[in-house]
């Protein structure tokens, strides 16, 4: 059993290596300094999500949406609040759709707003449509329980 885990920073994009035993709240990136875990999700682009996706040792909340949908907007501000809750035992993502198109294709993203919870690199489950802030918690954590 490995004593680290990796997490990748929201700030630069390094991989740091964490040892399991220290609280990850209190984390701060190798290369930047900066926390770690800020409890807002992180916009990524194509590069950031693949990077985020393959080298994260921790599931990976993704909120795909776009900036003309009115749904995706309401559920904002939901997704915001669930990553007070959800940090750090999930990394929360926000992919707009209309700049990763590629994530989009191999996703088979069909409408926005789209969730994918997703670990090791593979999508565990998914969810369209907008939710609250107590349901993306809620679904989330359920849907690891189950996995």
């Amino acid at each position: 059993m490995s004593t680290t885990r990796n997490i990748v920073c929201g700030n630069c994009g390094r991989t740091n290596r964490l040892p399991v035993e220290r609280a990850p709240k209190d984390a701060r990136c190798g290369a930047c300094r900066q926390p770690i875990f800020t409890g807002h999700p992180i916009e990524v682009d194509e590069e950031g999500f693949g990077r985020h996706i393959a080298n994260n040792d921790i599931p990976v909340l993704v909120d795909v949406w776009a900036p003309w949908c009115g749904p995706c907007r309401a559920m904002a501000p939901m997704f915001e609040r669930a990553a007070l809750e959800l940090e750090p035992k999930v990394r929360l993502l926000k992919l707009n759709s209309d700049r990763a198109p590629s994530v989009s294709s191999r996703f088979n993203i069909t409408g926005v707003p789209t969730l994918l919870l997703m670990r090791g690199g593979r999508e565990i489950v998914r969810q369209s449509g907008a939710m609250d802030a107590r349901s993306i918690v809620a679904w989330t954590e359920a849907s690891l329980a189950r996995s």
